[in-house]
Formats: C-alpha cells, sequence, structure tokens
C-alpha cells in the first residue's frame, strides 16, 4: 500500500482507492478493538535509544504489542533524514514509524519521504477535545503526530566545581573562568544558536542575526575560541558518559538524558537551563511502507496523552498534548516530583530559545556544508 503525493489540501489515497484519513480512522477505532491475528505483520520503530528508548519501550512499545497484539521491532538511530531516504529512493521500506526532530520531519515531508498524517482522525483526549486542540499547534505538522518537548541544555559534573560554578550560557564559552573540555553534539544546529547566545545575542534576535552573512561569521568565530577544547558526540547517551568519565568538564545534552543520570545513577549533574534550545518531537511513518495500517495504529496510540504522559514519567520530556500534562506526576522509579525537570516548567522556560525549523529547513544543507569545512580547519 503505496501513498501517491499530492498537494496540501486535496485528498490523498493509497493504490487500493483508500484514503488514507479512512486508514488512520480505522487505526484509532481498532486500538480498541482487541488484539489482531498473529499473521499481522510486525512494524519497525525507530527512535534515539539510551535512557529515552528505554521510556519509549516501557510506556509506548510493550502497551501497544500487549493491546493489539502487533510485534513492534525497536531500533535506535542519531537522527537525520539519510536513512530514510535512502530506502524510499530505492523502494525497499524497512522503516515504518521514525521519531524525527522537527526540522526533519518538515524536510521529509516537502521531500515526498513520509507519509501524511491527519492530525484530525487522531483520538481526541479523553474529555472529547479533537487532537487538534489538543495538540499544542507549534506540534501540528502534515506529516507527523506531535510526541515530546525536549530541550538541548548544557550540564556540567560539579565535582570539578566545588567552588563558583557555571550558571549561563557564556559560562559555557569561557575556558578561563572554568577551564576543560567541553562536548558538543557534530552537527551545526544548537551549536550556532549557544554561540551567538554566549555571545550576548537577545534570545529574540538569535535567528535574524544567524540569517546574515555576519551573523554566521559571528557564530563560527565563537565556536573557534573553544574548538580545541571539544569533544564531539552523536548519539545522545554519549554526553552522560562523557561527563562520568571526566572527559569533559561540561556539555550539552538532552535534558532527559541528564535527568535521568541525576536520578537514577545518582550522578553529580547539573543542568544549566539559561539559553536552552526547546524543540518539538514528532512521530512520523516512512513513504511507501506495506505495513502503513499497523504504523498508523502505531502512531495514534503513541500520541495519546496517555502514552505520553507515561514517557513523561520515565523520562523529562514535555507532553505534545495538553490532555497528557496533568497526568505527569512522579517519575515512576523513584518517586520524583517532575515539574521542576521538564524544559517546559515556568522556571526552566524563562530563558530558552524556541528552535526556529523553517530556518534549519531553509539552511540546513549549506550550513551542514560549511560546518563540516570548519570541523576540518585548522585554528
Amino acid at each position: 500500500m503505496k501513498i501517491m503525493n499530492t498537494k496540501k489540501g486535496s485528498a490523498v489515497h493509497t493504490s487500493r482507492g483508500v484514503t488514507l484519513a479512512a486508514l488512520v480512522a480505522a487505526a484509532a477505532f481498532t486500538l480498541g478493538c482487541g488484539p489482531q491475528a498473529p499473521e499481522d505483520p510486525a512494524i519497525t520503530a525507530v527512535s534515539w535509544g539510551g535512557s529515552y528508548g528505554r521510556a519509549y519501550r516501557g510506556a509506548i512499545q510493550v502497551p501497544f504489542m500487549d493491546e493489539t497484539g502487533i510485534r513492534v521491532d525497536m531500533e535506535d538511530y542519531n537522527g537525520g533524514l539519510a536513512q530514510i531516504r535512502a530506502q524510499v529512493d530505492v523502494d525497499a521500506v524497512y522503516w515504518d514509524v521514525v521519531d524525527l526532530e522537527m526540522a526533519d520531519a518538515m524536510r521529509g515531508c516537502d521531500e515526498g519521504l513520509l507519509e501524511p498524517i491527519d492530525i484530525d482522525m487522531l483520538p481526541p483526549a479523553p474529555d472529547g477535545t479533537p487532537a487538534r486542540e489538543d495538540f499544542y499547534p507549534e506540534m501540528q505538522g502534515e506529516c507527523g503526530a506531535g510526541m515530546l518537548f525536549y530541550s538541548t541544555v548544557y550540564a556540567y559534573n560539579a565535582d570539578h566545581f566545588p567552588d563558583e560554578r557555571p550558571a549561563t550560557m557564556a559560562d559555557f564559552f569561557d575556558l578561563e573562568k572554568f577551564p576543560g573540555r567541553r562536548g558538543m553534539r557534530r552537527v551545526p544546529q544548537v551549536n550556532l544558536e549557544f554561540a551567538l547566545i554566549a555571545d550576548g545575542v537577545p534570545l529574540d534576535d538569535v535567528y535574524a542575526t544567524l540569517s546574515t552573512p555576519e551573523g554566521l561569521d559571528r557564530a563560527f568565530d565563537k565556536l573557534d575560541t573553544i574548538k580545541d577544547q571539544v569533544v564531539w558526540w552523536e548519539a545522545g547517551a554519549q554526553p552522560p558518559q562523557m561527563l562520568a568519565d571526566g572527559e569533559v568538564v561540561m556539555s550539552t545534552a538532552y535534558n532527559g538524558r541528564i535527568f535521568n543520570a541525576q536520578i537514577l545513577e545518582e550522578q553529580p549533574f547539573v543542568i544549566v537551563w539559561d539559553g536552552q534550545v526547546l524543540d518539538y518531537g514528532q512521530l512520523s511513518i516512512v513513504a511507501g511502507t506495506p505495513r502503513l495500517e499497523n504504523a498508523l495504529r502505531f502512531v495514534a496510540f503513541a500520541t495519546t496523552g496517555e502514552s505520553l504522559a507515561a514517557v513523561a514519567r520515565r523520562i523529562s520530556y514535555g507532553p505534545a498534548r495538553r490532555s497528557g500534562e496533568p497526568l505527569v506526576t512522579t517519575h515512576l522509579a523513584t518517586g520524583v516530583e517532575m515539574a521542576p525537570h521538564l524544559p517546559t516548567s515556568p522556571e526552566n522556560i524563562a530563558r530558552a530559545l524556541r528552535n526556529d525549523w523553517e530556518f534549519w529547513v531553509d539552511n540546513q544543507d549549506a550550513l551542514n556544508e560549511r560546518f563540516s569545512a570548519w570541523l576540518t580547519r585548522a585554528n
């Protein structure tokens, strides 16, 4: 069953003449109708691994399999569209549902790599509020269902700073005041924003500044000041390990990974929320999957308020739906109150920069190229 891409607003039909909206509606309806027959094909869900992957499995994968009888195989990846593009280009799709960063979800939709998903066909909130009103507006895309609010922050190991401690984004770039190696993700996004914030650019002006040649130069110049002290990471599980091993004294990281290290492993890590880049996760379906109906059932299940809250009670990422928020009470394993650890809490969001995914959709390729060239250039 393969979706034919059409322009926005037109009807979307499968090759069997069934509308995608009807498939989504059927998927949502059949979630409450018990397990399917054993011969129904398994699906592959792809996500970020590590502590988030464990939360995903406990909150979504296992309950979905128990409720529907559909096997879900999990795979980990480090983001991006390259593997999805390769599968779609050769018409050999073996991934079905993928956790994507918002900019990648939008780019993938534009390129025809992802199936359109009609938000109006997703299950309503428990009180009957339609999905479109229940999902936060920034979580709504044409080819994805909103998952979670998460943020890239920086964190430090308190054991390395017995006296004065880092408190601002500028401190991350201050090697004189806070000496030691830094960890940063090997991509331009967030690093460029952090560099400008550290250099004094107001949060409201960061993307306008990055949109100019002078602003980009300024960001790369700021990165130059710490480049020879940076250890580059690619997988979200790496920063907590680097901090624990003493490979770095502070690192950019996903807030939930640091939370789990703090709470479950009792690591002496401290999150600096100043200048956090707040981002949005989308759950998308790879275009051309022959397991479309089961993939839709999985998306409908995974993006209910109850499922999203179940994830947020295992790792500190905020639900994409309003109905999920009251259900995020305490950490499931330890009983710790979750509210102070969410990136969307009033205290933490006060100095947050919301990721401008449109900027990255427009500039990703050019900035990837420039960032790669910058990495190989000697200072």
